[in-house]
């Protein structure tokens, strides 16, 4: 039975045919959304939609890192059901390259994905969003509040993703439409598990993590973090507008952290 939290709205999630965003299109639908999936691979968006059930969803392609594309996808995502209740920007760029190998090319494209994007998606479905009083969630990270060594854009990006967050819930505040992010910690999507397989893990590194990194012992899943954006994009979170909330299983802020054996 399908359940009615997000009765009759209309999600667009950008970068949904694989990992977080894919579970969030699946929670989305199965509380009875209709949801425009996105994404670069067509293949992989067709079949998605399909399982979910082509009355409920439709997909659109783009690569976000082309400023057309974005005003296209804008335009194609409010023509697929008429209306916009809630987007979700939630596709990144999360490629890795230390400070002194990140070039002008480099940085560029990860700001036009993961910044420019969202400011642009939000700005082109405005009108949209305030004839339905809808809501911006913005899928952040963790690392933007300083990140590896290795990802001073990926962080860069997603620090300025948390300022247009809160800068935006000011100024929209009036006009009923609400803006929040989830700074999402390590989680295991299958694309995170081939990265570290590719670093040189072996194969059951996920069932071997050190306490520091995982203190319950296993890493967030996609659906816990569909679980999170379920309650920020319906109705349930209003009138709540410009929070930040780390989905972490341990304090960002202020951690020090534990060694085995120092907790009774």
């Amino acid at each position: 039975m399908v359940s009615s939290r997000l009765k009759d709205q209309v999600i667009l999630v950008t970068g949904s045919t694989t990992g977080i965003g894919e579970a969030m299109a699946r929670r989305f639908v199965s509380e009875g959304a209709r949801v425009v999936i996105h994404g670069r691979d067509l293949e992989r968006g067709q079949a998605l939609r399909l399982e979910l059930g082509e009355d409920r969803t439709a997909f659109l392609q783009a690569d976000l890192a082309e400023a057309d594309q974005v005003d296209r996808l804008a335009a194609q995502a409010l023509a697929a059901f008429g209306r916009l209740d809630a987007l979700v920007n939630n596709a990144a760029l999360t490629s890795r390259a230390a400070f002194s190998s990140t070039d002008v090319q480099f940085f560029d494209r990860m700001m036009a994905v993961n910044l420019r994007a969202p400011f642009m998606l939000i700005r082109a479905l405005l009108p949209a969003l305030k004839q339905s009083q809808g809501c911006v969630l913005n899928i952040g990270s963790v690392l933007a509040y300083c990140g590896q060594a290795n990802l001073p854009a990926y962080s860069i990006s997603k620090g300025g993703l948390m300022t247009l967050t809160r800068n935006l819930a000011d100024s929209l505040g009036p006009v009923g439409v609400r803006v929040n992010q989830l700074n999402v910690g390590w989680t295991l999507t299958e694309n995170e598990y081939q990265t570290k397989r590719g670093d040189g893990l072996p194969p059951d590194w996920p069932d071997t993590l050190p306490t520091w990194a995982a203190p319950s012992g296993k890493l967030l899943k996609p659906e816990d973090i569909a679980e999170a954006a379920l309650y920020w994009v319906s109705p349930a979170s209003r009138p709540v507008s410009g929070s930040v909330l780390e989905i972490e299983q341990y304090p960002v802020i202020g951690r020090i952290v534990n060694q085995e054996g120092d907790a009774d």
